[in-house]
């Protein structure tokens, strides 16, 4: 089988609210032409099918060749800027679009759990309703959080009660702790992306959290952002500096070990780079569909990857994804 970790939905519960509430939301839902649109990001993007309808996103998923995706919402609603009272509501209405999503499709379909991480005591009430009520294995988290690191103290009850109940998290961003430079050509995804991941890895790195939470799971999109190819520098600035050793940290290699990754690199020997680094047991596959950083050809892509063995397709495809769902 090929299983999807790394793929966005925007269930019809949260367009149904955006539609009667956009000044609640902060966002809008447009319709032009028999098409509907979504802010996303400052921009009016396609509501495609595959985002909100079950039958669309599994004919996708047949013409894609993907027997099984792991559905999560796109950033654009995270709502993590909205007061708490709503960003409850909206993650509610998020679970729950995704579980009746699941619910007509199980055979194909499984969920991942949004929380409302502006209140870390909300997001622990959700994240257990969720786990109880709809079975979800894996959660979604931005790599940081309106400006704060995933690291941060004030998020850490809410890493261990997912540590606690089994699931693992798949890590995505949607904004960057560094700023400048990025505002010009989409630099802020090309860039942005990928730099932000890399940093709440080094935050989760440095300031002991993955010390403390030795059994918490983390899935990092995008191949991982720049860590895969940058952690013998992590390794030798740990080594020769006094400053990532203030809080007596685990050495950075040994961590790193911790993390899977999607191989959603667009590169194919960028993808057999970061398998060689990691091994093909903490990699999956990632599509980012329905948005258009999503590769033209998904399976394609995997079977361009330079000596990829069976073994390795098999742990890539199918055997990671399974492990960190539980179900193999």
């Amino acid at each position: 089988m090929n299983i999807d970790l790394h793929n966005h939905v925007i269930p019809e519960t949260v367009i149904a609210a955006i539609k009667r509430e956009p000044e609640k939301f902060g966002t809008r839902i447009e319709e032009k032409n028999g098409k509907r649109y979504f802010d996303s990001h400052g921009r009016m993007t396609e509501l495609l099918p595959e985002f909100c309808d079950t039958d669309a996103k599994v004919e996708w998923m047949d013409r894609n060749k993907l027997d099984i995706a792991a559905i999560s919402v796109g950033p654009p609603i995270y709502f993590y800027g909205l007061a708490p009272e709503a960003g409850l509501a909206a993650a509610r209405l998020a679970n729950d679009g995704i579980a009746q999503m699941v619910a007509k499709r199980p055979d194909r379909l499984r969920g991942m759990a949004h929380l409302p991480m502006q209140d870390p005591d909300a997001a622990i009430a959700e994240l257990e309703r969720v786990v109880k009520e709809h079975k979800f294995k894996a959660v979604e988290l931005a790599t940081s959080i309106e400006g704060t690191p995933l690291a941060d103290p004030k998020f850490r009850k809410v890493l261990k009660t997912i540590e606690q109940l089994g699931c693992f998290i798949f890590a995505h961003p949607y904004q960057c702790l560094a700023k400048g430079g990025m505002n010009d050509y989409y630099l802020s995804n090309f860039v942005g992306f990928p730099l932000d991941t890399t940093l709440m890895v080094a935050h989760l790195m440095f300031s002991g959290a993955l010390d403390e939470l030795q059994k918490l799971r983390i899935l990092c999109a995008h191949g991982g952002g720049f860590l895969p190819y940058q952690i013998g520098r992590f390794a030798h600035g740990h080594r020769a500096r006094p400053e990532p050793k203030v809080n007596n940290v685990t050495a950075p290699r040994e961590l790193f070990k911790r993390f899977y990754f999607d191989a959603l690199t667009h590169d194919a020997k960028a993808a057999r780079y970061l398998i060689d680094q990691v091994g093909a047991d903490h990699v999956v596959i990632g599509t980012d569909n329905p948005f258009d950083m999503a590769p033209d050809d998904i399976m394609g892509s995997i079977d361009a990857i330079p000596g990829l063995t069976a073994a390795e397709r098999e742990w890539i495809c199918e055997r990671t994804a399974r492990k960190l769902l539980g179900e193999g």
